[in-house]
């Protein structure tokens, strides 16, 4: 797989690479991009989407404070999908955390206004 220059890739410290790692390739999806097993580092891909995992007993890391579950903490992304309703399942077969259950919402972002199906789940560490 070749990997476009994005503008912003999300890189997340995650506790137990191969959990967090089967997370968001077996329920929501993402391709494995390229890994660093001895690096304890995954490039995600979906569609678009790009995700960077990074463990954290690895040592290599940007912490700037303790490091406490939930890890997540004032971080939302938003991953486009053509069929959300059927990622939802997938997310609740997991038993992932739902935040916020599948819903449709109405927004102004231009006239007229904009319309969305989603959810909120967290991944394994928040």
């Amino acid at each position: 797989m070749t990997l476009k220059k994005r503008g912003l890739v999300p890189e997340f410290d995650v506790s137990d690479i191969g959990v967090s790692s089967a997370f968001y390739t077996d329920v929501l999806g993402f391709d494995v991009a390229f890994e660093r097993p001895e690096d304890g580092f995954v490039y995600l891909s979906r569609k678009g989407a790009e995700l960077m995992l990074d463990a954290i007993e690895t040592g290599w890391t940007w912490l700037t404070a303790p490091l406490e579950a939930p890890f997540g903490r004032g971080v939302n992304l938003q991953i486009w999908t053509e069929d959300v309703a059927s990622l939802y399942r997938c997310v609740e077969a997991a038993n992932a955390t739902v935040l916020l259950p599948l819903e449709e919402k109405w927004h102004r972002v231009e006239e007229p206004h904009g319309g969305n199906k989603k959810f909120v789940a967290q991944d394994p560490d928040g």
